[in-house]
């Protein structure tokens, strides 16, 4: 059997936030790895970390101590260009809001990333159509945000997210402003995508998405809970 390649691996990451004389420390150690084609599922309540352990991630924040590898580069040492370049390549980000441009068309916002990463016009053309269809979009590439659904708004941000091929996608709750039915449908969708190959990263205060994951890291004050994960099916 070939060895799991680690896409994600943190090492001992702390972040503590200084305010005057106070020092807050937030994150105490975290140490987790993400395999290729894994999805995983953070899960931790409000005050757990995991937003701040989200924005270490997406490296939208670095950590105070330990080290965050991604596809085995140390991105903690790297410059803020440097990083900057890495997020929009390496990471697809999906939230809970969308974060769509309201002037742009779907064919567009699907773009917005590639053209980040300097993709010629007619590469990035081709490929949004690509994608566009591949989310069940193909049909309303013309089409702004607004005369959307949340469920189509929501395959829209997927299809950005897989726009340059990254190494995984970075989730945050994104069946948070969805109804059940198309929670379910946006789920089943990232199951696809994972069955073809895409690692998936999920944030979540939800621990009914437990079932979705190959593996959960449960995050309490700041740490890693390795008690048995329980839900409402059982252990997981």
């Amino acid at each position: 059997m070939a060895p799991v390649v680690n896409i994600v691996e943190l090492r001992g990451i702390c972040k503590t936030y200084i305010s005057g004389d106070l020092q807050v420390p937030v994150l105490k150690g975290i140490d987790a790895k993400v395999g290729a084609g894994e999805f995983v599922g953070f899960i931790g309540t409000s005050g757990s970390g995991k937003s701040t352990l989200l924005n270490i991630l997406g490296m939208l924040d670095v950590p105070t101590g330990g080290s965050y590898l991604l596809e085995g580069v140390d991105v903690s040492c790297l410059s803020d260009s440097e990083q900057a370049t890495i997020r929009n390549r390496k990471i697809g980000f999906i939230f809970q809001s969308f974060n769509l441009f309201p002037h742009l068309s779907v064919e567009q916002n699907i773009a917005v990333p590639m053209l980040y990463a300097r993709v010629p016009g007619r590469v990035r053309r081709a490929r949004s159509l690509e994608l566009a269809k591949r989310v069940g979009l193909g049909h309303r590439l013309g089409h702004r945000p607004t005369q959307l659904s949340g469920g189509e708004c929501q395959r829209v941000a997927i299809a950005r997210a897989l726009s340059n091929q990254p190494a995984f996608i970075l989730a945050d709750e994104p069946t948070g402003n969805l109804d059940e039915n198309t929670s379910n449908e946006i789920m089943a969708l990232f199951h696809e995508l994972n069955n073809n190959g895409v690692t998936i990263v999920m944030v979540t205060h939800n621990p009914a998405l437990a079932p979705h994951y190959d593996k959960i890291i449960r995050l309490r004050d700041g740490r890693i809970d390795d008690r048995p994960f329980e839900w409402e099916g059982g252990k997981k």
